[in-house]
């Protein structure tokens, strides 16, 4: 009786892995998310902070979006090889910020309005971005070094 390996052992799970926690185990990735987190709370606050609470119908879409954001974005460090793709949603979340004073039903499109969720979608997706292709910079070289084209460091 032949007993086949479950994917759990495959060499390119255990290699992919390790890319992983290699490229989330250094402090410029633990900032990015330590800002990303701290960015998705303050969207989260911002109608209170920038001072436009009134506008109910954008300070509910900010406090979702904010808590969608940091929840995103809270805990890609610790388990990155299972929950990259949520870095992709993190950078819809920052693209949809820029826009909401414009989709939102209702006036809400002031000045102080505008420039809080344009510069904080920006940066949302700029994070979300930069969190997204932390993991994908060695792909390439790796998959090289599998088919013999290019030697190990």
């Amino acid at each position: 009786m032949t007993t086949h390996p479950t994917i759990e052992q495959h060499p390119d799970i255990a290699e992919m892995r390790s890319r992983f926690e290699r490229a989330t185990s250094t402090p410029r990735v633990q900032a990015v998310e330590a800002l990303a987190f701290l960015t998705g709370v303050y969207l989260a606050a911002s109608p209170w902070i920038a001072g436009f609470s009134g506008l109910t119908a954008l300070a509910v879409t900010n406090l979702i979006l904010g808590a969608a954001y940091a929840l995103c974005m809270g805990g890609l460090g610790s388990a990155y090889e299972r929950t990259h793709a949520m870095a992709w949603c993190a950078v819809a979340i920052g693209a949809f910020t820029i826009i909401s004073p414009w989709l939102v039903v209702g006036n809400v499109d002031t000045t102080r309005t505008v420039w809080n969720n344009v510069v904080v979608g920006a940066v949302a997706l700029l994070l979300g971005a930069a969190m997204a292709a932390t993991g994908e910079g060695g792909a390439g070289r790796a998959r090289a070094r599998r088919r013999g084209r290019m030697p190990t460091p």
